[in-house]
């Protein structure tokens, strides 16, 4: 059964070898056979124990048996031997039966439960997986203002589930945190694991070790009073803690110190618990992070009554084309200025599922070019997993691609191969730009570049200069998946929000005609708060566009 069985794991992770890609967590569809992973785990784990039940049912029996014949021998031993039956018996059972038995013992039922761990270990998640994992509960938490209360009970937005946390899984977010210097989000589920332990729960981290980590992530957050509350705490459980004492010795001090160059008294400490908003949590790399996060939450959208006034929708027929004219395509505005619409139907339940078939095995973590080296490389603030398709790979792909060229009008012959995306535990896009922002020029007449570009971009190289195709200058973004709840497409510029629509695509231009960027398109793709996100797009290239798209009269046509 154990070879058979190992046999069986064996043939199934060939055919899904694609999971030993490292960063499982970027990727919810990559996710989902660690589900089937597991429950083979479990019927092997089962086969184990049927197993070791078996054998010992085995052994008892021999118990048994064995105890109740010791019992008549050994009353009276001469008199149980004078019967040669008995004598010959002993003499087999001794000499047979009990070297049986010895093998029976010897025997190891482990062997195929083990020897399927092994197979199945080499495409676990890593301790990268799990660290990755606990800062996208972060970064959900933060994106959607969630309490550490609401998550560890399994509250997000629209709905309950029993996936909940416990004192020790709050206790290893906090760590994490912790290990990261990311001493805001330590002290949210630090002080959300110590609210579990008092309220009950068993863990196996103690009140010391919580209340260690706790009291020096809030003094590393500038509140020493309650770092010296804390701490006391800390040393009334555990008077001989190595640093509690010293800990406690150095922050008085501290405190003492900024009370008389202020010539202040002391203040009790709040008895307010720390909760989310106790703490400021710490600026980022991102200027426009509120104003995204906001959009996320759907808060601060710019839709006036007066712009949806503009917003029309109508049928699309490719400017008579003739694949469009029977079944025209039908075409939503979703923003005025910049231009952004949305078409409805343009892929089937068939094709999304032989598009997610064809991408799945080629996912890997999608990469960022990097600003100063023009490297691609991967980032924190895109998480995801992608792929690349062609014509080639099946029929399906260039039908799409076709179906794309019918409905913009633009060529995309020069356009780069169909990128497949799937977010995984938090996955975004933080706020990007599809466009590449060329270097300045000198010859501002031949280049046609701004100084504002060069000001702000003057250390990203032209990034698809090797394609020999332009600049990207429109994105066709389909919609793969509906989303419970989070991931939404954000524009920051103006205050856009377009929420995923499975089947849907959506399209706007990343160039005014005249080939110049149009920074309003900055966009990013919001934290998947619940659900699997797919997606895939299209970034159509300038070149093959000259008469599809004629240059205007101005800069910014």
């Amino acid at each position: 059964m154990g070879k058979s069985l190992s046999f069986i794991s064996w043939a199934l992770l060939c055919c899904c070898h694609w999971t030993v890609q490292a960063e499982i967590f970027t990727s919810i569809g990559q996710m989902t056979d660690l589900i089937y992973t597991e429950k083979e785990l479990v019927q092997s784990l089962r086969e184990y124990i049927k197993a070791e039940e078996s054998k010992l049912a085995a052994v008892k029996s021999w118990a048994d048996k064995l105890d109740d014949l010791t019992k008549v021998s050994t009353s009276d031993p001469e008199g149980y031997l004078a019967h040669p039956v008995n004598a010959y018996k002993l003499m087999k059972r001794l000499n047979t039966e009990w070297s049986e038995l010895e093998s029976l013992v010897l025997q190891n039922p482990s062997d195929g439960f083990i020897s399927n761990m092994s197979i199945h270990r080499q495409f676990f998640p890593d301790e990268e997986d799990e660290t990755g994992a606990a800062k996208a509960l972060m970064r959900l938490q933060d994106t959607y203002q969630l309490d550490s209360e609401a998550f560890s009970r399994g509250k997000l937005p629209g709905m309950h589930s029993n996936a909940i946390l416990t004192v020790d899984d709050c206790f290893d977010m906090g760590k994490t945190a912790y290990n990261d210097a990311d001493y805001y989000h330590a002290v949210l589920w630090m002080q959300q694991s110590l609210k579990q332990l008092d309220t009950g729960d068993e863990a196996v981290a103690s009140k010391a070790d919580i209340l260690d980590y706790l009291s020096y992530s809030v003094y590393q957050m500038g509140d020493l009073p309650r770092a010296i509350e804390l701490t006391r705490r800390l040393v009334a459980i555990d008077p001989s803690h190595q640093r509690a004492g010293g800990n406690l010795r150095y922050f008085e001090g501290l405190l003492f110190k900024q009370l008389n160059e202020l010539n202040q008294a002391y203040q009790p400490v709040s008895e307010e618990p720390i909760q989310l908003g106790t703490y400021s949590r710490p600026k980022d790399h991102l200027p426009e992070r509120e104003i995204y996060e906001a959009l996320c939450r759907g808060e601060g959208v710019k839709m006036t009554e007066a712009r949806r006034s503009r917003l029309f929708c109508r049928y699309q027929d490719g400017k008579r084309n003739p694949r469009l004219l029977m079944k025209p395509m039908k075409e939503e505005d979703e923003w005025d200025s910049p231009h952004i619409v949305r078409y409805l139907n343009v892929l089937s339940h068939e094709e999304i599922e032989k598009i997610k078939e064809l991408a799945k095995p080629r996912l890997a973590r999608a990469t960022v070019r990097d600003p100063k080296t023009g490297v691609l490389t991967t980032a924190n603030y895109r998480v995801s997993k992608s792929a690349w398709l062609e014509g080639e790979d099946d029929p399906v792909i260039i039908r799409v691609n076709q179906r794309i060229e019918d409905i913009t009008g633009l060529t995309v012959d020069t356009a780069e191969l169909l990128q497949v995306a799937n977010y995984g535990v938090g996955g975004q896009y933080e706020p990007h730009y599809d466009f590449s922002r060329r270097p300045f020029d000198s010859n501002l007449k031949v280049d046609g570049n701004r100084l504002a570009t060069f000001l702000n971009y003057k250390d990203e190289p032209d990034a698809f200069k090797r394609l020999g195709t332009g600049n990207r200058v429109a994105t066709f973004l389909n919609y793969m998946s509906d989303v419970e709840a989070g991931g939404a497409t954000v524009f920051p510029d103006f205050g856009a929000v377009i929420r995923p629509r499975k089947g849907t695509a959506v399209f706007w231009y990343n160039l005014f005609k005249s080939g110049e960027g149009d920074y309003r398109t900055r966009h990013a793709a919001c934290p998947v708060l619940v659900g699997s996100k797919w997606v895939s797009n299209k970034w159509i290239h300038e070149r093959g566009q000259e008469f599809r798209r004629p240059c205007g009269l101005t800069e910014v046509d």
